[in-house]
């Protein structure tokens, strides 16, 4: 890895300490960012410079880790809003879904989403640049069967993405979401290791696989 001098570009990753999150800030710090890595889980030691065990939930912690990271590092580059939760296996089709279960994929989805770019774009602004980037998921375009939180969710997501990238641009802000299929992280695990889930996944996808 090369040595930092402090002039590189910072990027934030949420759910940074595995799947998904984990393969961002890898690439990132590849890319020679300066990359900070916000996670539920405690810190660990890894690539990212900056570890913080974060609620994106919790606006507080929330607030009190993006002050940390301007006050460390003095700039924000790219906010990647990645940490999300499919639910778990009772968060099903509509009215099999408990209200709890609705109510924690939407705070970790859609609330994480905002609260984190709500903090983030003050500082893009006062740059005149920056891109916030979010994992949404291709459950945001086509619903997924048996998955009506989660769907619903990702597709909230996709358009709050859509809708920074219309308010923001005129600020040197650029939003985008990517949306990936299924793939295998300490998330989909479960899922997988269910055999006839996996194959009703399997039998979705062209290539016959879950991505790595």
């Amino acid at each position: 890895m090369s040595v930092m001098t402090g002039d590189e570009p910072v990027a934030v990753v949420t759910g940074g300490s595995s799947g998904i999150g984990a393969a961002t800030v890898e690439v990132l710090v590849k890319d020679g960012f300066r990359v900070v890595s916000l996670d539920l889980t405690p810190p660990t030691e890894g690539l990212a410079e900056l570890s913080l065990q974060v609620d994106v939930t919790d606006v507080g912690e929330v607030d009190s880790a993006f002050a940390t990271i301007t006050s460390e590092l003095g700039r924000l580059d790219v906010m990647v809003n990645n940490a999300g939760i499919t639910g778990s296996q009772a968060a099903t089709t509509l009215h099999e879904t408990p209200v709890e279960e609705w109510d924690k994929v939407f705070a970790v989805n859609v609330r994480g989403v905002y609260l984190c770019t709500r903090a983030a774009l003050p500082v893009m602004m006062s740059q005149g640049s920056g891109h916030v980037i979010t994992t949404a998921s291709a459950a945001g375009l086509v619903a997924f069967p048996g998955r009506s939180a989660y769907t619903a969710s990702k597709g909230a997501a996709l358009m709050l993405a859509k809708s920074v990238a219309v308010d923001y641009a005129r600020h040197g802000i650029r939003s985008n979401a990517v949306c990936p299929g299924m793939v295998r992280t300490p998330m989909t695990q479960w899922r997988l290791d269910i055999p006839e889930l996996r194959a009703k996944v399997e039998a979705t996808i062209p290539f016959g696989r879950v991505a790595e």
